[in-house]
């Protein structure tokens, strides 16, 4: 239950984003070049929608394998020695997202005391910063799923999108058409 509504949170969190950032650009791009003027505070915004996107997008990536993996020594090993690396290796990612989060709860808890808006938006900067803690908490989950498949044996490691592989495919049906 948890797992399917932080699916759908994220999923539903990167749609959104994904939307707003690209209307809000096109509308400032419009606005400066066809009527030479714009708003003060759509960069600003633009960059901290593109830095929410960047944190959610990593973690779904995690969840659906598409981060291209550079695994080719990887595999040259047998399945227990690649569950042993991908074991550390997740164990690592996990102790440096949990630094990173750390990290941001102290530097939150700073801005919040401070009481520092954003330079252009009337928002608390640790209200708009604070989706660190958010992103590198999917972070830290998907790496833990990830581990915990590795340690009760259904993974040997982490899902990487293989271009190689999708491209050879798409050769062999490209072939297959042509014969």
């Amino acid at each position: 239950m948890f797992m399917r509504i932080m699916n759908r949170a994220e999923e539903a969190v990167i749609c959104i984003l994904l939307v707003a950032t690209t209307l809000l650009v096109f509308i400032d791009v419009v606005m400066r070049f066809g009527f030479n003027t714009g708003f003060m505070w759509s960069q600003e915004l633009t960059l901290h929608m593109s830095a929410w996107f960047v944190l959610f997008g990593a973690s779904y990536g995690l969840k659906v394998g598409s981060h291209i993996g550079m695994d080719a020594f990887i595999k040259l090993f047998s399945r227990p020695v690649r569950r042993i690396l991908s074991g550390i290796a997740a164990i690592l990612a996990i102790t440096y997202c949990g630094l990173i989060f750390y990290g941001s709860w102290i530097y939150l808890a700073k801005m919040k005391m401070i009481g520092i808006d954003l330079e252009d938006l009337p928002v608390p900067t640790w209200i708009a910063h604070g989706l660190l803690l958010v992103g590198f908490a999917f972070l830290i989950i998907r790496l833990l799923i990830i581990l915990w498949a590795v340690i009760t044996n259904k993974a040997d490691g982490f899902k990487h999108a293989d271009e190689a592989k999708e491209s050879m495919a798409i050769v062999e049906e490209i072939q297959k058409e042509e014969s």
